[in-house]
């Protein structure tokens, strides 16, 4: 993954509502980042899958700072 291309995602989940990133499984979340993304940039099946599977090691972190950001 390029570093432009984790800058915008992680520029999506921190602009993304704490109660949005939350309440969506995991699932629905990486598929609902992954969509947000594509709506900015577009991204070939290789790099859908790369987003993918970055987001899923990432969901502890992102739903952390989430909860960090609602205290």
């Amino acid at each position: 993954m390029t570093p432009t291309m984790l800058r915008q995602l992680w520029s999506v989940i921190e602009t993304t509502q704490s109660n949005v990133l939350l309440r969506l499984d995991d699932a629905s979340l990486v598929d609902w980042l992954v969509k947000q993304v594509k709506s900015e940039r577009s991204l070939n099946h290789d790099e859908t899958d790369l987003v993918s599977n970055y987001l899923y090691s990432r969901l502890n972190l992102i739903r952390d700072l989430a909860e960090e950001r609602l205290a």
